[in-house]
């Protein structure tokens, strides 16, 4: 997981989260997106199944607020 962070303003700050196989991104949720985004065929079916759970990917979203916008202080 991480922070990118393009400006002080806190409505420009962006959550990814990749998942890795073998050293090989495999799916990644970023936040302006808000959906899990395949880059493998198993990583595009485990991304259909992770975007299809609606409390996942609410609780996923929510990352944002709680991993980088507390941070931004200490980060930016």
């Amino acid at each position: 997981d991480r922070c990118v962070f393009s400006s002080p303003e806190l409505k420009d700050i962006q959550f990814i989260s990749s998942n890795y196989y073998n050293k090989l991104e495999v799916a990644r949720f970023p936040s302006t997106l808000g959906k899990f985004v395949g880059y493998t065929e198993s990583g595009v079916k485990q991304a259909n199944i992770w975007n299809s759970n609606p409390s996942f990917i609410s609780a996923v979203k929510a990352q944002r607020e709680a991993y980088c916008v507390t941070n931004v202080g200490i980060d930016y």
